[in-house]
């Protein structure tokens, strides 16, 4: 993991590296300084020599200042790199997020991904900020001060020791109990972005069902978890100050009397028990430090697996080593193809789906909800792949194309589709980054959506809202039939994409089709018959499997399903789900 992570330094080594050592020089200038007070006091002040104080005084300050120095310069390399390495994590899991298969985004949530983005890049930042300022500098601050303060007395020093090793054990035992309490708070603060992101995006039905107190009180629940699990990691965390205050108090008040003692005695001199005592309060503020990283390190811990996981997560469908980048046609065909979003499932969502479509052809998909008709389709771009079996296009395996290539060929229109924010171009161009206004236009015209764009205020130059929250359902589908059009696809899917618009229009979009794109192998996925029976041919699933394949004509002479379908909806305007019980 600590591999994983620390590789995305990257380019700012350099900052990573001058940043402790700019600690280090800081220690250094503070540790001589005691060293150099003890001299003003036993020689400077006790025998009266003014020379010899304004000598080291004024060497204390060009050290004072040095070490401030240092510090500055530590501060801004220390910033720069953390703010680097944060970039660099970020941009790294969003560009691994892109090469992620479908399957590899079902393991995650989005509201999971945002909040490893944002919150657990976060706090590594600030981990790593630390580690590279107090981490080094407490530990090399803390064992230079206590080889100084054996140097004057390895009797009193020994206090520090045993100090250090008792608080070591009592911080070891806080972060191991903290630590549990953290790896469980990060996933209820997914709980709460999802919250937040359903609330946000579906707040027109959240106020249509007057739901507002629902939603708040789910909301409230989700950061009363995250407060509760902070509560009890900070109970744990609260007993690291109790700890550090009596080490520090005992230390002062043991040191002091001792060396007291000592220097009544003569074995100690006053300017050696002033360095000791500073000595003391470095070492200690060395262990506040160090306490406060471990603290740090311990949230963090579960921010840097949280990370890890989306870094070391690998794609499940990958190009081959010398993959194809041409496709022939638009011809399809499944040999024996079984297929299951997890490979250890009980059954398979498609079993034994065979059949082949001609380059050109269109083909109606129809079955009731459940009967996995977008996993159909989903395996034709490879979107997954199947765990048996074959699924051909233009003649050649999926899996030997290139799958930028293949997927240029193979335009999708989803019932759900979504519109970024921009302008209608903008959007419409997702299809053909070079497309002219008049390729724009002439494929909104194919769709059935430039009659509406030209009645708004900019045309094609009105600005679309997030998600396309200012356009109508049917206009959205409409708008994404024709960004799919731009590709000029060898097969064109919609997946249940005119279900928005009225029949009339979408008699319209399908005319328009068979005249305009005749050899484009059509794949169209509705519910309602009257979308699907000009089709050349139409595959009904049943469970996952074939239960018909033929024209509209062939189908309701043999096939019961489709037969009990098109009567219901002829008659009584039916969809699919309510009839074919046989």
């Amino acid at each position: 993991m600590l591999k994983t992570l620390l590789s995305h330094v990257k380019e700012f080594k350099r900052d990573s590296i001058l940043t402790p050592i700019c600690m280090l020089f800081e220690v250094a200038m503070e540790m001589v300084i005691p060293l150099l007070m003890a001299s003003i006091i036993d020689k400077g002040v006790e025998l009266g020599d003014m020379n010899h104080i304004t000598k080291i005084g004024c060497l204390m300050l060009v050290l004072a200042v040095l070490g401030l120095i240092a510090g500055l310069l530590g501060a801004k390399y220390g910033a720069n790199a953390s703010a680097g390495f944060a970039r660099n994590l970020r941009q790294a899991m969003y560009e691994n997020v892109q090469t992620f298969s479908f399957s590899n985004i079902d393991k995650f949530s989005t509201a999971g991904l945002i909040t490893r983005l944002t919150t657990d890049v976060t706090n590594l930042q600030m981990s790593y900020m630390m580690t590279l300022r107090m981490g080094i500098r407490a530990p090399a601050s803390m064992i230079v001060a206590m080889i100084m303060a054996f140097t004057i007395s390895p009797r009193l020093a020994s206090i520090y020791l045993v100090a250090v090793v008792l608080l070591a054990i009592v911080l070891g035992l806080i972060m191991k109990h903290a630590m549990k309490y953290f790896r469980q708070v990060f996933p209820r603060y997914d709980d709460m972005n999802a919250s937040v992101q359903e609330n946000v995006s579906a707040m027109r039905v959240v106020k249509a069902y007057v739901r507002e107190d629902y939603e708040t009180k789910k909301f409230h629940k989700a950061s009363q978890n995250i407060y509760n699990m902070f509560c009890s990691a900070d109970k744990v965390l609260s007993w690291n100050g109790p700890a550090m205050n009596l080490t520090v108090y005992t230390c002062i008040l043991l040191i002091s009397w001792l060396g007291a003692n000592m220097i009544v005695v003569g074995d100690l001199t006053t300017g050696g028990l002033m360095s000791l005592l500073a000595y003391c309060m470095n070492i200690l503020m060395s262990l506040m430090m160090l306490s406060m990283i471990f603290v740090m390190l311990t949230m963090s811990m579960a921010s840097a697996e949280r990370i890890s996981e989306v870094l070391n997560e690998t794609p499940d469908i990958i190009n081959p080593e010398n993959p194809i980048h041409d496709v022939a046609d638009g011809s399809v065909e499944f040999r024996h193809v079984d297929f299951a979003y997890k490979k250890d499932a009980d059954a398979p969502v498609l079993r034994d789906i065979t059949f082949s479509v001609r380059s050109g052809e269109t083909i109606g998909v129809i079955g009731g909800t459940g009967s996995a008709k977008t996993s159909l389709v989903n395996l034709i771009s490879r979107l997954y792949d199947v765990i048996d079996g074959q699924v051909l296009v233009g003649g050649r395996d999926v899996r030997e194309y290139d799958l930028e290539a293949l997927r240029n060929q193979v335009s999708v229109v989803l019932q759900k589709n979504v519109l970024f924010s921009g302008t209608i171009l903008e959007n419409l161009r997702w299809g053909d980054k070079d497309a002219t206004e008049e390729d724009c236009i002439r494929a909104c015209q194919l769709a059935c959506a430039d009659e509406f764009i030209q009645k708004m205020p900019e045309g094609y130059h009105t600005r679309i809202e997030q998600g396309g929250s200012n356009v109508s359902g049917g206009q959205k589908q409409r708008l994404c039939i024709a960004r799919a059009l731009l590709k000029k696809p060898r097969i064109l899917i919609l997946d249940d994409s005119t279900s928005a618009v009225d029949t009339a229009t979408d008699a319209k979009i399908r005319q328009a089709f068979a005249q305009e794109i005749p050899n484009t192998t059509k794949f169209i996925i509705a519910q309602r018959i009257s979308s699907v029976q000009q089709a050349d041919r139409i595959l009904v699933l049943e469970n996952g499997q074939i239960s018909g394949f033929g024209s509209h004509e062939e189908l309701l002479e043999t096939n019961a399903i489709y037969r009990d379908v098109y009567e219901s909806q002829t008659s009584g305007n039916g969809d699919f789900d309510e009839g074919g019980d046989e």
